[in-house]
C-alpha cells in the first residue's frame, strides 16, 4: 500500500472518532426527560438540560419574581440556607418563587449559570430577567431587603 492510501485511511479513522465523540457529547446533553419538563413547567427545581431548553420566564416563576439558590446538599452554607429557603417558599407562596438547584445532582448547572461559589443566589424579575447575584450565605433579612430594594412587595400570605 502506498503512502497516499495510508494517509487516506488515517484521515477517515480520525474523522470517525471525532464523529463518535461529538455524538456522545452533544447528543445526550440535548435530551430532556419528561420529569424535568414537568418540573420546569411547575416552577420547581429542574436539571440543567431542562433549563437550557426553556426561556427564563418558564424556568423562573412564570409571572412572579424568582430566586434560585444554586448549591449542594453537602455544602455547609447551603445547609444553613435550606431552612431559610423553605420558610420563604412557604410564607411567600403567591408572591415569590424560591427554587434550589443541587449541583451534586446537576453538575453541569454550574457552567450553565456561571457559578463560581456555593451557594449562589440569583434574583429574577417577574419576566425572567436576572436582577442580581449573591455568592455565599445570604440571610433571610438580606434577601427580603434585596427584594424590597427592587420594589417587590412581599408581605406574608396567611
Amino acid at each position: 500500500m502506498n503512502n497516499l492510501g495510508r494517509i487516506v485511511i488515517v484521515v477517515v479513522l480520525i474523522a470517525a472518532v471525532i464523529s463518535v465523540i461529538a455524538v456522545k457529547k452533544y447528543g445526550s446533553a440535548s435530551q430532556t426527560t419528561g420529569a424535568e419538563t414537568a418540573a420546569a413547567s411547575a416552577g420547581e427545581s429542574v436539571g440543567p438540560q431542562a433549563q437550557a431548553e426553556y426561556r427564563p420566564e418558564q424556568i423562573t416563576g412564570k409571572g412572579l419574581p424568582t430566586m434560585i439558590d444554586i448549591g449542594a446538599g453537602t455544602c455547609i452554607p447551603c445547609k444553613m440556607m435550606a431552612p431559610i429557603l423553605e420558610e420563604l417558599k412557604k410564607d411567600l407562596v403567591d408572591k415569590l418563587v424560591v427554587q434550589f438547584l443541587d449541583l451534586n445532582k446537576y453538575p453541569d448547572a454550574a457552567q450553565i449559570y456561571g457559578i463560581r461559589v456555593m451557594p449562589t443566589q440569583i434574583f429574577y424579575d417577574a419576566l425572567g430577567k436576572e436582577l442580581f447575584r449573591h455568592e455565599g450565605f445570604y440571610s433571610k433579612e438580606d434577601i427580603l431587603a434585596k427584594w424590597e430594594e427592587f420594589g417587590v412587595e412581599l408581605k406574608k400570605t396567611k
